[in-house]
């Protein structure tokens, strides 16, 4: 059955608006989450929120980006590991704050279940946390499995029929270990018509690994990664994307 790569990233936000983060704003906020404790990083968060901004805007708008930022100054060599080991975690616990405190506005629950996990050996998980809040508030039944082995991952696709299983990718990681580890889930998978996501740094670089690795898809965004699911589960499983 044909499985044709998606890749989507979301659009252009173009000018930033009353309801939007401009990149000025977030390359601001950004290296504060190397240099504030996570309290004062919330407080940060604060203002943008008594502006009105939605959560999910907070998450996709100020968060990740900054996180990628992060990334790209350890990628430049201006941040050390733990650095950016602890920006990010502040930037999860700022995230987990943000979650708890603003009750989601789901859309009718259509019973699919979607699965996110971080590649066996990737020690940031910001990215992963952050697009399962995002699904779980837009109606998904999402799960997360934070620091899995390959065996966790593959337990969890046996015993529950997701479907989708998201997969993030941001360390360095052979092509080869990633296509067997897709290959292993579609044969375990208690859904037989199972789809694969990918997402993370190395896919934001290189959206073509995706196609490589056999994935059904790939978004650069969380909102394109919540359009791409409704269409791959929404399509037969031997339809092709344009």
């Amino acid at each position: 059955m044909a499985r044709l790569l998606v890749s989507h990233d979301g659009g252009d936000r173009g000018e930033a608006t009353s309801s939007s983060i401009s990149r000025e704003e977030m390359l601001r906020f950004a290296p504060q989450a190397v240099s504030l404790e996570a309290y004062d990083l919330l407080a940060e968060v604060d203002v943008f929120m008594a502006r009105g901004l939605s959560t999910e805007t907070i998450f996709i708008e100020l968060l990740a980006p900054a996180a990628r930022y992060l990334g790209e100054q350890w990628t430049a060599d201006r941040l050390d590991f733990l650095d950016v080991t602890m920006g990010l975690w502040r930037l999860q616990e700022v995230l987990r704050e943000v979650a708890a405190r603003t009750a989601p506005h789901p859309a009718p629950g259509s019973g699919r279940r979607i699965l996110f996990s971080p590649m066996p050996g990737d020690q940031h998980t910001f990215g992963t946390a952050m697009i399962d809040e995002c699904f779980s508030r837009a109606g998904w039944n999402s799960s997360l499995l934070i620091d899995p082995s390959r065996a966790l991952i593959l337990s969890n696709v046996a015993g529950t029929e997701y479907d989708i299983v998201g997969l993030t990718v941001s360390c360095d990681c052979h092509i080869g270990q990633l296509k067997s580890l897709i290959v292993a889930i579609r044969n375990v998978s208690r859904n037989p018509n199972v789809r694969v996501m990918l997402g993370g740094r190395l896919l934001t670089e290189d959206p073509g690994l995706a196609s490589l690795a056999g994935a059904d898809a790939t978004a650069a965004t969380a909102l394109g990664a919540l359009e791409l699911a409704e269409q791959l589960v929404a399509a037969p499983f031997n339809a092709a994307f344009a």
